[in-house]
């Protein structure tokens, strides 16, 4: 991760072997944790980069980011844990103008940005400590 750091990021590495992820990435006060994949697989004229732990592909939130390395090509993708959860392995085309991760090319801004595209939340809205809520649903107290 030292090419995070050479981008302005600031780079920990969790105590222990514990955590889901290989790396926090700080940058203004914002962390992301950090997945770190590399390869030197060639496939169909890409490279197959294996997403997955030992148990099999990642299931719930263990990180934000995948920060794949392509050895051959010196080239990192830094691709939002989305856009891969549930897969084994993912396919990289670095020569290609449209491939599906394309755009995640040497994406390093993504960490930078901090953007988050949607927060949904759903509260009651309460007049005062006691009252019933404003929405007209009544609180049963704990039992």
């Amino acid at each position: 991760m030292a090419m995070a750091a050479e981008h302005g990021l600031q780079v920990t590495k969790p105590w222990g072997e514990m955590a889901r992820y290989d790396f926090a990435v700080e940058y203004g006060g914002q962390f992301w944790r950090v997945q770190v994949k590399s390869t030197m697989f060639v496939d169909r004229g890409g490279y197959s980069c294996t997403v997955r732990g030992c148990r099999g592909p990642y299931e719930g939130d263990p990180f934000d980011f995948l920060a794949a390395y392509v050895i051959p090509e010196d080239l990192w993708y830094i691709i939002p844990a989305e856009k891969i959860r549930g897969q084994g392995s993912i396919a990289l085309y670095p020569r290609l103008k449209r491939s599906k991760y394309g755009e995640f090319k040497e994406a390093w801004h993504l960490l930078r940005e901090g953007k988050v595209d949607r927060i949904q939340a759903c509260a009651e809205e309460f007049q005062a400590a006691g009252d019933q809520p404003r929405s007209g649903a009544r609180m049963q107290p704990p039992a």
